[in-house]
């Protein structure tokens, strides 16, 4: 079993707020118009008027989650940080709010009147964004010596349904993580896909859900997502594309640049399939392969590396 060292968790969280900071002056814009003008490099002041460097949601919630788990795991807790980042812009990158998803804005003004943590997100079919995705990957850091699937889907459930208590959203999360998990066990990367593949589908068979509903995940769980073309890739804020683009953005290419410029110039929710992406990637290739360009303009970026080494010396005592 690999250590998690500060370095890997460096390159974990820097990575993955690289790849959600390349994305944010782009997100909504069409693939379209980003072939005619694609990003090549770090950017700022366009969708959201943001300086370069500026993550995004993903990132700010993801942070609160390992802040949560250092202090003692409790989804109330949980809660109230998101609360925290949503209304006083906490762990945010220029203390403040300026990007947040529809169904997760909900859950969190529910959480904010009273409503327990577990019960705030929405359970509809139509309640399945990208938000649970996004931000529950910390789990597979905690969860690496976990050998039993059912308890680490345990814990992804739980975590999802603060902000999407659907079945869909915490399937798209956890395929998510089981690719991550294996790539911090010292797996290849299409072996680590695979792998995940293969663990995930027959447990996924045994919960109690409807086949149509494991039906959607058909394309990365029975084939090989990296043989589709661009144009069969979707990468809108439904939990299901974000996934299938993220994996396919870091599967067909081999450093961390060309993967996130390859994952952010799909267009639409590019902060988000940037910031997964980038996390594949920088587990997979290291902090050394992230433009030191790119590093050096990202907001609080001295603070990010703190948190990494004191989530690497947490998970150390659990």
């Amino acid at each position: 079993m690999p250590t998690l060292s500060t370095k890997l968790l460096e390159a974990a969280l820097l990575g993955f707020a690289v790849g959600d900071a390349l994305g944010v002056p782009v997100e909504f814009r069409h693939r379209s118009e980003l072939r005619r003008d694609p990003v090549k490099d770090m950017r700022g002041f366009q969708v959201h008027c943001q300086p370069p460097g500026t993550w995004s949601d993903d990132s700010a919630l993801s942070f609160q989650l390992i802040e949560n788990l250092i202090e003692g795991y409790d989804p109330e807790k949980l809660g109230q940080r998101f609360v925290g980042w949503y209304l006083r812009g906490e762990w945010s990158a220029h203390e403040h709010c300026f990007d947040i998803g529809v169904s997760t804005s909900k859950a969190l003004r529910r959480i904010e009147h009273g409503i327990p943590a577990r019960e705030a997100g929405e359970n509809g079919e139509y309640s399945n964004g990208n938000g649970a995705l996004m931000r529950v990957w910390p789990l597979a850091f905690l969860l690496l010596d976990e050998p039993d699937l059912s308890v680490r889907y345990r814990w992804i459930r739980e975590v999802s349904n603060l902000t999407h208590r659907h079945v869909r959203s915490a399937i798209g999360s956890l395929l998510f993580a089981e690719v991550l998990r294996q790539l911090l066990l010292g797996v290849e990367k299409s072996e680590a896909y695979r792998l995940a593949r293969q663990e995930t589908s027959a447990f996924l068979t045994l919960l109690p859900v409807p086949a149509d509903e494991l039906e959607l995940f058909r394309r990365v769980l029975d084939g090989n997502i990296a043989e589709l073309p661009e144009t069969e890739i979707y990468s809108s804020g439904y939990v299901v594309h974000t996934l299938e683009a993220a994996l396919w953005s870091f599967l067909t290419t081999t450093n961390y640049k060309a993967a996130t410029l390859r994952a952010v110039n799909l267009g639409d929710d590019t902060d988000t399939v940037g910031a997964l992406t980038g996390l594949l990637a920088a587990v997979a290739y290291g902090t050394a392969s992230i433009p030191a360009a790119w590093r050096k303009v990202l907001a609080r970026h001295d603070d990010i590396r703190d948190l990494a080494g004191r989530f690497a010396d947490w998970l150390k005592t659990v």
